[in-house]
């Protein structure tokens, strides 16, 4: 099903550039300039998740925030010039899934909807790893029929290499998608999330089976256990 994007920004010239990004991704996208007109736009369009400016002619976007979220039609994230702390905590407050400064890097923002609208609405159900069972629709996993504590950012790396089964993600990406940094910092968080993971799904009986580092490069999802050739 084609994912609904509705973008609130009063910015013409900006609004345009989104638009055109975000149908080449494939997405149906509507846009609206004026506060006042978003909560019949978005009650008639019914988003899959909005993109929200601030400053914006009529209702501005932290009363939006407070009028989309009550009762919550579709997540949120906020694209603004704004970017000091306190409005950030209160945009995030009112309930705000994201934050994004302006001016902001198109790729990464493009991976922070789809962040966003994984965690709304997750399109991979569940995983299993041996006697592993993961249930991302619940965020519940359970081994061997005992429940597993898993963290929510261990959901989420989890869940990210899932969907990526055979691939190689790059810490980098991970660093981006999961974490939401927007650079690449020197830091051992990644290594130190799939060490922990690991010592909960793995067997335990040498070479790890199903999360595979690949040296230079990143790390890589095999659920039947089988290493790839290239690690």
């Amino acid at each position: 099903m084609v994912k609904k994007i509705l973008i609130v920004e009063d910015d013409v010239a900006l609004s345009r550039l989104l638009r055109i990004n975000l149908v080449h991704e494939g997405f149906d996208v509507e846009c609206v300039a004026d506060g006042n007109l978003v909560p019949g736009r978005a009650r008639d369009f019914g988003p899959d998740l909005v993109l929200l400016d601030l400053t914006l002619p009529g209702i501005d976007g932290f009363k939006l925030l407070e009028l989309l979220g009550q009762p919550r039609q579709a997540p949120m994230i906020v694209l603004t010039a704004r970017g000091q702390r306190a409005d950030k905590l209160r945009g995030l407050r009112l309930g705000a899934d994201d934050y994004v400064t302006k001016p902001f890097d198109l790729e990464e923002l493009i991976a922070r909807i789809h962040a966003v609208l994984r965690r709304a609405s997750p399109e991979l159900e569940g995983l299993a790893l041996g006697d592993v069972l993961i249930d991302f629709t619940s965020r519940s996993a359970t081994r061997d029929g005992s429940s597993l504590h898993l963290t929510d950012l261990e959901f989420d790396l989890l869940w990210y290499l899932a969907e990526r089964c055979g691939r190689i993600v790059s810490r980098g990406e991970l660093l981006r998608a999961v974490w939401r940094y927007s650079d690449t910092p020197v830091t051992r968080s990644v290594d130190n999330i799939v060490a922990r993971l690991r010592r909960k799904i793995e067997p335990g009986d040498g070479e790890p089976r199903y999360i595979h580092t690949v040296r230079g490069q990143g790390y890589l999802l095999t659920p039947d256990g089988q290493p790839p050739a290239s690690t």
